[in-house]
Formats: C-alpha cells, structure tokens, sequence
C-alpha cells in the first residue's frame, strides 16, 4: 500500500492526538462500574475515518492503544484495550459510510456499545468466568451515553471549518 507523506504526517497527528487525551482521560477519577471511561480519545479516532480514511483510521487506534499500554498500562490493560478497541473499529467502520452527515453520532453510539462488548469478553476470557456479561445492562447504558456525547462532538466537529481540510479519498 502507497501512502502520502501528507496521510503518514496526518496518522501521526492523529494519533499523537488521542494518545494526549487518553492520557488527560487517564488522569480522572475512575467511574463507579470498573472500567467505564468515557472514551474521549476515540473522537480522534472517528475524526481520522472523515478526516484521512477508514483504514488509517484503524492505524491510529492500533498506534494509540500500543502508545498508551507502553506508558500506562500492563498486558491485561492492553488485551482490554485492543478487544474492545477493535470491535468498536469494526462496528464505526461499517456504520461510518452507512449514516448521513446529521447522524454521525450514531457511529460513535455502534463503537461504544461495541467497545464494551470486547473488554467483556477480554474480562471473560482472563477471569474464566462469564459471570462479568452481568455488568453488561450498564455497560449498554454507559456505552450509549458517552457514545451519544462522542457522537455529537465528533458531528459538530465534521460540520465545522475544519472539514475543508479532508483529504479522505
């Protein structure tokens, strides 16, 4: 695959990018159910479908989740990570080119809800038991709020100036 200098100069943007707000995130209190953050830095990631492509996109979570569990994190941290972060990748990549501009938010609300699917599964398969899916009524709900607010910075951010600066293909 050729890539421009400009898409290698945007991926690392990109992922310098989420990698600084994962790192912001990181910093607050952790929330009442384990686990559930509000995933601020997958706004970058969605940014960088628009913005760059589906396929870059998917180089600059892979590159943020990497990053991030060198500096922060451990194996089960990273398994957590990249499980939930895939699924959520799979799910926003098919939704993206499946909703108009005025539902964007609704890719973010496919990638949360998914996202939280994989970190249940990673926690199923490290713990042994599937006892933890029974977190997953607030898993659904969180995933839907912060996917929603996601969605909507992420829409308003589309809709912006910054939009002419696309260079997706």
């Amino acid at each position: 695959m050729k890539i421009s200098v400009q898409k290698i100069a945007l991926i690392g943007i990109f992922t310098a990018l989420s990698l600084i707000i994962f790192m912001v995130e990181a910093q607050f209190p952790v929330m009442p159910i384990g686990g559930m953050k509000l995933g601020l830095a997958n706004i970058v990631t969605m940014a960088a479908m628009l913005f760059i492509g589906r396929k870059e996109a998917g180089l600059v979570l892979l590159l943020r989740i990497v990053l991030a569990a060198g500096l922060y994190g451990t194996v089960v941290s990273f398994a957590f990570s990249l499980t939930g972060g895939i699924l959520a990748y799979l799910a926003m990549y098919i939704a993206v080119s499946r909703v108009g501009e005025n539902q964007l938010w609704v890719t973010s609300v496919f990638g949360g809800f998914f996202h939280n699917i994989g970190q249940l599964c990673a926690a199923a398969v490290i713990s042994g038991t599937w006892a933890v899916f029974s977190l997953l009524p607030y898993l659904i709900i969180s995933g839907i709020l912060t996917g929603t607010l996601n969605g909507l910075i992420l829409q308003r951010l589309w809709k912006s100036p910054l939009r002419k600066y696309s260079i997706k293909r």
